[in-house]
């Protein structure tokens, strides 16, 4: 009986260890940058939708791990940049949709933005699959791009119009694709962001869909805000 007595008790203090086990507070971030020895990290987000601001630094002194926390209420899309010194590399800048708890980001100093995985945000996660849907549209046009430019100098005018059917066919793919995303992921914060940082000048049709397609919870966030804001301005000037 005894045993079992202990068996109860330790099982109890267990239970209630777990049960007064906190959730985080804010973000955790930690991370590698492989080959990253020196230098700064820098986090940052938008303010007054157009400038970059710190929100924190780490300095690399010989290690290119690193680990912070971020005062972070709601899910936010923000930006690693790395300061790398003598170095202008243009792949310096890493935006990532952060969330309230844990998250890691691993990549490479050579290929910061390109070889990065950024793990523990479902935002992240759903941005990180827009973006492959996107890419090979993107290479289309920058494949239709270059077709244009060689008709161009070829003086071409029957090539050039049939590209330019191409390029329109191309970006209406575009708007129907990003808003089907949207309309399918309208309970993460991820879908109002896209619409408002993708496709901005989308028609007034399709930004009537996405804006009712939005959830109560959704709407009443940062980007939901924002975006019932910019849908209702576009039905005032009739666009």
């Amino acid at each position: 009986m005894r045993k079992i007595g202990i068996c109860l008790l330790a099982s109890a203090l267990i239970l209630s260890c777990a049960k007064e086990k906190k959730p985080i507070d804010g973000l955790e971030l930690s991370g590698t940058i492989k080959g990253f020895k020196k230098g700064t990290l820098y986090i940052q987000r938008i303010k007054d939708d157009s400038i970059l601001v710190p929100i924190d630094s780490i300095k690399f002194e010989g290690t290119s791990e690193f680990k912070t926390h971020i005062d972070l209420k709601h899910p936010e899309m923000l930006y690693l940049f790395i300061d790398r010194g003598v170095s202008n590399s243009v792949d310096n800048n890493l935006p990532f949709f952060a969330e309230p708890g844990a998250m890691t980001v691993e990549t490479t100093l050579d290929y910061f933005t390109a070889d990065a995985v950024i793990k523990g945000s479902k935002n992240q996660e759903l941005y990180d699959q827009y973006k492959v849907m996107m890419s090979r549209l993107i290479d289309k046009n920058l494949e239709l791009i270059q077709m244009g430019l060689i008709a161009k100098k070829d003086n071409n005018l029957t090539r050039l119009d049939s590209i330019q059917k191409e390029q329109d066919e191309n970006l209406k793919r575009r708007y129907l694709i990003t808003t089907n995303f949207i309309v399918n992921n309208s309970n993460y914060e991820i879908a109002p962001y896209i619409a408002l940082a993708e496709i901005p000048d989308v028609s007034l049709k399709y930004l009537d869909t996405i804006d009712k397609s939005m959830s109560a919870k959704i709407s009443k966030t940062k980007y939901g805000k924002k975006l019932r804001t910019y849908a209702e301005e576009r039905r005032k000037l009739g666009e």
